[in-house]
């Protein structure tokens, strides 16, 4: 067991290069305000779409961006309910038959 034991090295992913040499990307600082009174600013990629809420570091309430940029509302579709399907597939003459049989139907059943 002992000379399969790691000698001088933790377990896991660990770097050997040099960090000195590392350029990172550029950056840019994005300043939020939290309903609380809270100000603070994270750092994004420069060419990153920037959020409009971000949560507050402190006290997690949603913070929106300082220089008051405003949320895009996205375009939402109108709920389909059963009658708008019903209607996709069948006119009003098809469904006025189909009740007219069922009635026949039910009141020869009483």
């Amino acid at each position: 067991m002992a000379d399969k034991a790691l000698r001088g090295q933790g377990l896991g992913s660990k770097s050997l290069a040099d960090p000195s040499s590392v350029e990172l990307a550029p950056r840019r600082e994005t300043p939020f305000d939290c309903p609380h009174g809270h100000h603070f600013t994270i750092p994004f990629a420069a060419e990153a779409d920037l959020p409009t809420e971000w949560e507050c570091p402190r006290c997690g309430q949603p913070s929106r961006r300082s220089d008051g940029a405003a949320h895009e509302a996205k375009p939402t579709k109108p709920v389909r309910t059963h009658w708008d399907m019903l209607r996709e597939r069948r006119s009003i003459e098809e469904l006025e038959g189909i009740l007219a049989e069922r009635l026949e139907e039910l009141r020869k059943d009483q």
